[in-house]
């Protein structure tokens, strides 16, 4: 925790003079039984009334200041604690959208969206708690047994003998429960990630009648949370009774040794009520230092996930920051002995091996090959999601790890396999490659990726609202969109990994048509299943396994190439496969 303690030092202010008023207040609750034994000696038992009201008005004016003070405190934690809690959200956001695609498919999106939320939550309510309790806590137990001896040493004694056993009950307690705590944060990371599958599939899980399954999948997850959580609350219930009986037999030890002391006139009426007073206010006080041990475990537990997030270095670092100088000739894109390993370079399995090719401006380069061949890691490494474990990716003769990620990336317009539009309007998700494109621009766009006509359909037309994932859209309309968001900078290259498979083929062919006719220069790469999407293609490159089986045109493949060939019977008919 002490890690994450830089992300106070705007709130170096509360954190100090938070404690100093609540320290104040809990020095006014330590006065109160010598107040209150004095009003009963000296005011009641001498039918004094205006010492009492005397008394009585010291009393009110302690309540006033104490209340006022902790207001303060009170105040100063949650602006400290909220503070705190913002920036620390902030600054792992950040750092998450700095990590490779190889850091998020390792921590896993549940389990981010539970760190930056559940777990900051944590830490931000273990801020407050050392803000207003840390201090206030342990000054009560150790003040009020202060201030017992002080009154009469020998009763004291008996302060000595109950305040350890009260805290040996809340050790012997705490230390079986607290590694509960750390495992159910665990677990509230399994309930995330069945909670985002079963609502973010709802309608395959409706197609396929699986909801009882998926509803046994949450219960099971939630169940074993629950069952971690009663243990804790289990051992955690044994707290109070035990405490109380202490406390309670240490009143009768103090009533039945006091009156016995009052009755020699060794003591008063009123210190006795001093002194239960005292106990009291130390039970509280040792069980709030025990709820303290558990927040900080949580906390504790919480801060560990969160530093390891923050911990995490992107494995993909952008290193250029000034603009680089193309290679006069060069090709576009030149793929030099690339290979790939997700598991890094000590790996044995690699999912590309040795690749070799290249792409002059202006051609369109189709990538063809069975389930897992590594078509889709292939054209990842060209923006740079994941670095090459073995060779050179260049673009324009310039390795693309001499790149700037904005410089690169403007270069490279990327439509992914999944399409994904974010809630806001048409327009809105289509300005995400230039902020200040026209309309016109957004229309020309529209028109290359077959999205015009039921764009220009909509009552709104580009103004038309976008719901969470483009959920009020057809899948063939997202990925429309999508290519049409890619197309709006007018990247130097287009990669389209398998964009358009839930297109029809009337609509898939006027794209392709349309992408040769008005892309001009652009390298166009095509990440395909169909054969009818690559065969156009100035070059085919044919993966199997990781490896490239062919390169070629469509004629040159299948002459040269057996797996092409498979493909292409699989689909086609032998007619329509030599079909020019």
């Amino acid at each position: 925790m002490l890690k994450l303690a830089r992300y106070l030092k705007r709130y170096r202010v509360q954190v100090i003079v938070g404690p100093v008023f609540k320290l104040l207040e809990a020095i006014f609750e330590l006065i109160v039984p010598v107040i209150t034994a004095q009003m009963i000696d000296n005011g009641v038992r001498k039918g004094n009334v205006p010492y009492i009201w005397h008394m009585g008005g010291i009393l009110l004016l302690l309540g006033v200041i104490g209340l006022c003070s902790a207001l303060v405190c009170q105040k100063l934690a949650s602006i400290a604690s909220q503070g705190f809690g913002t920036v620390l959200r902030n600054e792992m956001y950040r750092h998450i959208n700095t990590f490779s695609h190889a850091e998020i498919d390792r921590f896993g999106t549940p389990s981010l969206i539970t760190r930056i939320t559940n777990d900051v939550n944590q830490l931000q309510y273990a801020v407050a708690m050392l803000i207003r309790l840390v201090i206030r806590a342990p000054f009560l137990a150790v003040g009020a047994m202060v201030m017992a001896i002080i009154l009469d040493w020998k009763l004291g004694m008996i302060f000595l003998i109950a305040t350890p056993l009260i805290a040996l009950v809340l050790y012997l307690v705490m230390s079986r429960s607290v590694p509960y705590f750390r495992v159910m944060q665990k677990k509230l990371d399994r309930i995330s990630l069945v909670s985002r599958e079963g609502l973010s599939g709802v309608r395959v899980i409706r197609a396929f009648s699986k909801q009882n399954m998926e509803e046994k999948r949450f219960d099971e997850a939630a169940n074993d949370q629950t069952e971690t959580a009663v243990r804790v609350s289990k051992l955690s219930a044994l707290l109070n009774p035990l405490t109380y009986v202490i406390m309670n037999f240490s009143v009768i030890a103090i009533i039945w040794m006091g009156g016995g002391r009052v009755n020699t006139g060794e003591m008063t009426q009123g210190e006795v009520i001093a002194f239960v007073n005292y106990m009291s206010q130390t039970l509280l006080a040792l069980i709030v230092v025990a709820d303290l041990v558990v927040t900080f475990t949580k906390a504790a537990a919480s801060a560990s996930r969160v530093n390891e997030v923050l911990e995490t270095q992107p494995s993909v670092l952008e290193t250029a920051k000034v603009p680089v100088t193309p290679v006069p000739g060069a090709p576009k894109i030149e793929f030099s002995g690339v290979s790939f390993s997700y598991d890094g370079a000590d790996s044995d399995h690699y999912a590309l091996q040795n690749i070799q090719f290249s792409a002059r401006p202006g051609e369109t380069i189709g990538i063809i090959g069975g389930t897992g061949s590594g078509k889709s890691t292939l054209v990842n490494l060209i923006p740079r999601f994941y670095d090459v474990t073995q060779g050179k990716v260049l673009i324009d003769g310039v390795d693309v790890r001499d790149y700037s990620f904005e410089e690169l990336r403007t270069k490279v317009g990327v439509v992914p396999q999944e399409a994904s539009l974010f809630t806001g309007t048409i327009a809105d998700n289509l300005r995400w490659a230039d902020e200040n494109a026209g309309e016109e621009q957004l229309m020309h766009s529209l028109k290359i990726a077959q999205a015009y006509d039921f764009v220009a359909e909509l009552p709104q037309g580009l103004e038309s609202p976008v719901n969470q994932g483009g959920k009020n859209f057809s899948g063939g309309q997202k990925q429309r969109l999508t290519i049409a968001r890619a197309l709006v900078s007018n990247p130097e290259i287009l990669i389209l990994d398998d964009s358009a498979s839930a297109l029809d083929f009337a609509t898939d062919a006027a794209l392709r048509r349309a992408l040769r006719a008005e892309t001009g220069g652009m390298t166009v790469l095509i990440v395909s299943q169909r054969v009818s999407a690559v065969r156009q293609a100035d070059q085919i490159l044919v993966l199997d396994d990781g490896a490239i089986a062919g390169i070629g045109t469509h004629a040159q493949l299948l002459e040269s190439c057996e797996v092409y060939r498979e493909i292409c019977l699989s689909q086609l008919s032998r007619d329509e496969v030599e079909k020019k």
